[in-house]
């Protein structure tokens, strides 16, 4: 237990929430439902690039959320050059955001570390993902119980990591940023927006890049339990 630590914040998707197993599930969901004949796993190796992307750019103010949904599975199909129209993108995107919460894996660790974590400091969530999408997912995945706050960048209106949503966050759970640690797998937008309002860090090194030397990260959740 870190005495100087009283209230820890999490990402869900890509931290706590397995995105990419419940997307691919979600995926092949839609695909049949729609009779869309085309390889899962060639989609999903060119569509993971470019939704990374358009997450970047949403979180950057350079897309609104419509464009993403669009635009994310338009460029996708045009790289693979398969022709499809409008309607059936606007289709399949709508598909996508209702059949995405209903595949509900967790990383290994997930709820062996909340049950830690919650009897010693109250667990938050904080997250850029869409307000409709990330409460069934917490709520679908059981874990909605662990956390006092939920505080998504669509209620805000605005992104991680811009200090306005870590400011609601933590004025939302009462917390104090000195004594309150941020644990997400994005360090643009998980880590550095933390520190940039004084909170503290850890980063689930999902992704396997690069950290600057001085960044706590782990690449196991239970590993969280060493520094809190």
């Amino acid at each position: 237990m870190n005495k100087e630590i009283k209230d820890v914040f999490f990402d869900l998707d890509h931290t706590l929430w397995d995105f990419d197993r419940n997307s691919g599930l979600a995926f092949a969901t839609i695909f049949e439902k729609n009779k869309i004949d085309l390889d899962l796993e060639e989609f999903l190796k060119v569509y993971a690039p470019i939704n990374f992307q358009y997450w970047k750019w949403y979180r950057e103010e350079r897309v609104t959320k419509s464009q993403l949904r669009y635009g994310r599975f338009k460029k996708t199909f045009d790289a693979l050059h398969i022709k499809v129209t409008d309607d059936t993108i606007d289709r399949l995107s709508e598909d996508y955001i209702l059949h995405l919460p209903d595949h509900n894996y967790l990383f290994d660790g997930a709820i062996e570390l909340l049950e830690y974590l919650k009897e010693h400091y109250k667990l938050h969530i904080i997250t850029n993902g869409f307000e409709e999408v990330q409460s069934k997912k917490l709520k679908n995945s059981k874990i909605d119980v662990y956390f006092d706050t939920v505080t998504t960048s669509e209620a805000v209106g605005v992104k991680k990591p811009n200090p306005r949503i870590f400011h609601v966050a933590l004025e939302a759970a009462q917390a104090v940023p000195e004594k309150s640690m941020m644990i997400g797998d994005t360090y643009e937008a998980d880590i550095l927006g933390a520190e940039g309002v004084h909170m503290k860090t850890i980063c689930y090194n999902y992704h396997n890049l690069k950290m600057p030397d001085k960044q706590v990260i782990v690449n196991d959740l239970l590993e969280i339990r060493n520094y809190l």
